[in-house]
Order: structure tokens, then sequence, then C-alpha cells
């Protein structure tokens, strides 16, 4: 028996996942969230307040840039689902994507003196390159987790270590940057940013590298599926979860986005403390990594994901509305921003397994396994929520009247408090409300598992045939 270049071997359709296997899973989105980290957190802030671009400006720079961004998502998850080596179709992208990954990450954030028009043109030219790259990496990566096992309960273990990763990382960002941008640039922010991004590159090439060495591609598309891009595209628009699946991810990615992208201009303008807004987000994204862990048992105990991802959706809409009450005591925002994390982390990972399990319902309900496309626009859903929900947080702030670096008026205050309680409330309501019409519910799930595997084995033992 000879192994073919174009046929990756197969080993047992339902393995047991080892721990070094999901740690090395998760230090993916360790290594994702040193770059995201900053563009949820701090981009608006380095454009506007760093590197000198007015706010309608990046936000409508942001916006183009996304819009381009999750319209190449399908493209790249295509081509990963046409990808074949030894490798497998996925680990590959991850390997090649390192060096592109971290050059681009640093030339992003490094500034010159330019005029305010050069600096628009550089910064959206650097910017969307770096969207390209991340998405060339980001799009295999999260189908990865799709083919590592076949079973829905692992999926779900996947998908709490890749956001124990992501928020790991995003404490990393949010933890240090400010500090290592005032140390490195000695007064100069600017260099500082440069400087501080080179170091987090470097960390997210070599924990990218862990990614692909520590995992394995184990399920395979349906022995008798013929590559055939139309046909694909047609079997997405039939999976009616899957369908409602990206439109939920775009609300509830809307409301995160305007509610971060706003939170340093909040603490910066309202409280006056830049600082008190890095130690905020910082405790989040703590409090965000140990909850996600739980994630597993937080679907139990809401009996499935779905009435998970309703619930807490619905109870995360009136706990956000509360911040616009907050007196501006620091230990009171701390538990606040604690128990926020408690509430909402497990949204992200139980997203991605139901994304995981609308990659099931197209192989087994419609013939069509497109794990790589299915999963780029999972992300390119998101994409679209992060290209809409900063952008809308920056016009207003822009209609409001804001000037960086100058104090601001009464009316671009209230309008900072409501965007990080009521609006981004409002919208996790509407996401609550979408979530209750998503039909995979825990019976399908086991049923939709016992097929795969069996449709695995078929894979695996026709692959030992050739």
């Amino acid at each position: 028996m000879s192994e073919s270049v174009n046929s990756p071997t197969l080993p047992s359709p339902s393995p047991r996942l080892g721990l070094a296997e999901k740690i090395g899973y998760g230090a993916g989105d360790f290594a994702s969230c040193l770059y995201f980290g900053i563009f949820m957190n701090f981009l608006a802030f380095y454009y506007t307040d760093v590197f000198g671009i007015s706010a309608a400006a990046v936000g409508t720079m942001i916006f183009i840039t996304r819009t381009w961004d999750w319209i190449n998502d399908p493209i790249m998850g295509a081509i990963c689902d046409r990808t074949n080596t030894r490798m497998g179709k996925f680990r590959p992208w991850i390997l090649w994507m390192i060096p592109p990954y971290m050059i681009i990450g640093i030339l992003t954030f490094t500034s010159f003196d330019l005029s305010e028009n050069g600096k628009i043109i550089y910064a959206f030219v650097t910017y969307t390159a770096l969207t390209m790259v991340y998405t060339a990496i980001n799009i295999p990566y999260g189908a990865l987790m799709g083919v590592m096992s076949p079973k829905s309960s692992d999926r779900i273990e996947l998908a709490s270590f890749r956001f124990v990763g992501a928020y790991a990382g995003t404490s990393f960002v949010t933890g240090t940057l400010v500090y290592l941008v005032s140390l490195f640039g000695g007064g100069d922010q600017q260099l500082g940013y440069t400087l501080t991004v080179t170091l987090y590159a470097f960390l997210a090439g070599a924990m990218f590298y862990f990614t692909f060495a520590a995992t394995k591609e184990r399920v395979a598309p349906p022995a008798a599926q013929k590559s055939d891009l139309k046909k694909e595209l047609k079997a997405l628009l039939h999976n009616g979860p899957w369908c409602l699946m990206i439109v939920l991810s775009i609300v509830t990615i809307i409301s995160t986005a305007i509610r971060m992208g706003s939170t340093m201009h909040y603490y910066k303008y309202v409280t006056g403390s830049e600082t008190w807004g890095a130690n905020m987000l910082f405790i989040n994204s703590i409090a965000s990594m140990l909850i996600v862990i739980f994630t597993k048992h937080i679907a139990k105990l809401f009996r499935g994901k779905k009435r998970a991802f309703v619930m807490i959706n619905f109870i995360g809409a009136g706990y956000l509305s509360l911040f616009y009450l907050l007196p501006q005591v620091f230990w009171i925002h701390a538990i606040y921003w604690i128990v926020l994390a408690i509430l909402m982390a497990p949204l992200m990972p139980l997203f991605w397994a139901m994304i995981a399990d609308t990659a099931d319902y197209g192989a087994v309900k419609l013939g069509q396994r497109s794990t790589g496309l299915l999963f780029s626009a999972g992300t390119f859903s998101q994409k679209i929520g992060w290209s809409i929900g900063p952008a809308i947080a920056l016009w207003i702030l822009a209609f409001s009247g804001f000037q960086a670096n100058e104090t601001q008026s009464p009316g671009t205050v209230h309008t900072l408090r409501l965007m990080v309680s009521f609006i981004p409330g409002a919208v996790a309501a509407l996401a609550g409300v979408v979530a209750l019409f998503y039909k995979i519910d825990g019976a399908m799930e086991r049923e939709l598992e016992q097929q795969i595997n069996a449709q695995s084995a078929e894979a695996s033992t026709s692959a030992a045939q050739t």
C-alpha cells in the first residue's frame, strides 16, 4: 500500500484527542489574537490618537477594508478545500503564511511622517494587506477544528481550548500593550507601537508553528463527493442552520464591536484614565479565558448549544445596559467587567461548535461537506460584523463632534456612554431573538454524529485501498 501525495493519511475516524493536541489547537487562536486583540480593542484608538487620522476617515477605511476582507473568506475556504497534500488540506496553509503574517503585521503598526492623505493611504494599504494574510492563515485554522474529530463533544472541547487561547492572547495584549508601548517608546508612542507589535509578531509565529506541529486532520469529505464549487455554494444556501448562523454571527459581532471599539475612548474621555480602559479590558479577557473552559458544561446546563446561546444573549442584553448607570469607581467597574465575561464569554465557543454541527448537517442531509468553505463563511460573517460595528461606532463618534486628544463636549460624552451600554445591549437582545430559530438540537446532534462516523469509516477504507 502506497501513500498518494494527494491523499493525506486518515487515522481512526473516532480518535481520542490528546491534551497536547487540544493545547496545540488553542495556541493558534492565541497567535491570531495577538493581532486581533489590537484590532478589537486598540486599532481605532491607535489610528485616531497615535497615528493621527480623523475618526470619520478611520471608520470609512475600516468599513472598506473589512468588507474586502470578508469577501476573501469564501475564496480562501474554497482554496483550502481543494488543497491536497501529505500534511492535509488546512495545516499547510498555517505553515506557509507564518512569515507574511509576521512581516505585514509589523509594517501595519510602523508610523512615518506623512501628510494626512499619505497616512490614510499607508494605513489603508498595510491594514488591507494584513487582513488578507490574516484570512489566509485564520480560515484554514478555523476549518481545522471541523476535521480533527467527527465527535460533536470533541468540537465543543476544541472550541473551548481555542477560546482559552483566544482570550489568553487578548489578555496578553490588553495587559501588556500600553505598558510595552511606554517602555519601548520612551514617550514616543509611534515607536512604542512598532516595537511592541514586533514582539507580538515573533510570538505569534512561534504559536502558529506549534499549532501546525501538534494537530492532525482526520475527517474527510464523503467518499462520493466531487469538487464542484457551484454545487458547494448551492449546498450552502440550502443549509438552513448554517444560513441562520451567518445572520446570528453578524448581529452578535456588531454588538461586541460597538462596545469594545468604544471602550478605550470611553475611559480616556469619560473617566479621564486611558490606563483604566486597558485594565478593564485585561480583567475582562482574563475572566473570559477562565470561563470558556466550562463552555461544554454551560451547554449541558442549558440543555444544548441553542438554548445556551439564546439565554446568554437575553441575560447579557440587560446586563450590558446597566453600564450606563455605573459610578466612576474603579472596583465597581472591575466587578462589572468580570461578571460581563462570565455571562458573555461562552458565546464564541458555542458559535464555532454550532458551525461545525452545520458542516455535519450539510454532509448528512445534503451530501456535501465543504468544511473550508463553510468555516470561511462563518469567519466572513464575523468580519461583516467587524466591518459594520466599528464603522458605526466611529461614525457615531464623529457625528457627536469627537476630536482626538481634546476635552469632549457633554453630547460626545453622553454618546460614548450609550455606545458601551444601551446600544450594544439592544443588539444583543436582537441576537437572542435570531437564535430562537436555529433548529439543530441535542437529538439532531447525536444523529449527525453517528452518520458522520459511518462516513469517516467509509472514507478511511477508500483511502487505504488506493
